[in-house]
């Protein structure tokens, strides 16, 4: 009983760390331009380390808890991250949080709920082997350059796209994050078993080792980066997508690779599509609900050429 309250409070203190960190990069991302030397600006400003170290500290909370909850609790209340953020962010914007929000909120951190609670844990210490790793790795590459490649231009962000192709880009952004962050969690979960000799196919050689932690870092930046850019579109609904395409991408590694199960047969089934359909449900909702950015008053739209003129 005392570990799983140990763990419930190192939940909360994980979501409200990714939460907090969430907002400042929302922040970040809708004050600061775009493109070229973004990278450069950001590392320029300490409000950016703050979020990179509330990120670090979200994440070493989430695996403390892991240490005493079971996956399924932990997970689940690693939803409470979007619960938190949305007050956070609306009271630093001067602004309440709307009714379509909140229901967004709540429909995606439901369906999120459903879907970890149907699938059931791979045996302790299991990991990807060398292999195994190596693939996820380059087929987490292949679908984020997919993402990436369909979003707009960083230096044109929506120019030319109508509010709906301007959104989905930014949730393609999300889902490349969340991919990237995935992918980094199944890729360190090797490297753990690699260190304590317990990798399957056997042990691995220090180069291999190093392309692995080389490997993982590369996919964390790489999930912190996009989610940036991500959150230039708003907050709620990136960080939603986020939240769900992380656990989803992991639950796909785990049901493929690692001899993960959906609990009740095809019932588990029907409740994943349906928790599934709950959490779209709730990104779209976010998605409207969320304020529309005031377009800049000193970059009035062209005026019509009216052709020449005849004497």
């Amino acid at each position: 009983m005392r570990a799983t309250l140990l763990a419930l409070l190192l939940s909360f203190a994980s979501a409200a760390g990714y939460a907090l960190a969430a907002v400042v990069q929302a922040r970040l991302a809708q004050a600061g331009p775009a493109g070229r030397g973004a990278l450069r600006r950001l590392s320029a400003r300490p409000l950016w380390w703050w979020a990179v170290g509330l990120n670090a500290a979200g994440a070493l909370l989430h695996v403390a808890a892991l240490h005493y909850g079971p996956l399924t609790l932990v997970q689940a209340l690693g939803a409470l991250t979007l619960v938190a953020a949305l007050p956070v962010g609306a009271w630093y914007a001067r602004r309440r949080v709307t009714r379509t929000e909140w229901r967004g909120a709540l429909a995606t951190v439901g369906g999120l709920a459903g879907l970890v609670a149907v699938v059931g844990p791979a045996a302790p210490g299991d990991a990807l082997s060398l292999a195994e790793a190596l693939v996820v790795a380059a087929a987490a590459a292949l679908l984020i350059a997919v993402l990436v490649c369909r979003a707009p231009s960083a230096d044109e962000p929506g120019r030319g796209r109508g509010p709906r192709t301007a959104s989905g880009s930014v949730l393609g952004l999300a889902t490349a994050s969340g991919v990237a962050s995935a992918a980094a969690s199944a890729l360190t979960q090797t490297v753990t078993a690699a260190a304590a000799r317990r990798l399957p196919g056997g042990p691995v050689t220090v180069w291999q080792t190093v392309l692995l932690v080389g490997l993982v870092a590369v996919f964390a930046l790489g999930g912190l980066l996009l989610s940036q850019a991500a959150y230039r579109g708003g907050l709620a609904a990136p960080l939603a997508v986020v939240n769900l395409s992380n656990p989803a991408v992991a639950a796909v590694i785990g049901v493929v690779l690692l001899g993960e199960t959906f609990r009740a047969g095809a019932l588990g089934w029907l409740v994943a599509a349906v928790s599934a359909g709950l959490a779209a449900r709730g990104v779209i909702l976010l998605t409207a609900g969320q304020p529309r950015p005031v377009p800049d008053a000193a970059e009035p739209e062209a005026e019509p050429d009216p052709g020449p003129v005849i004497a």
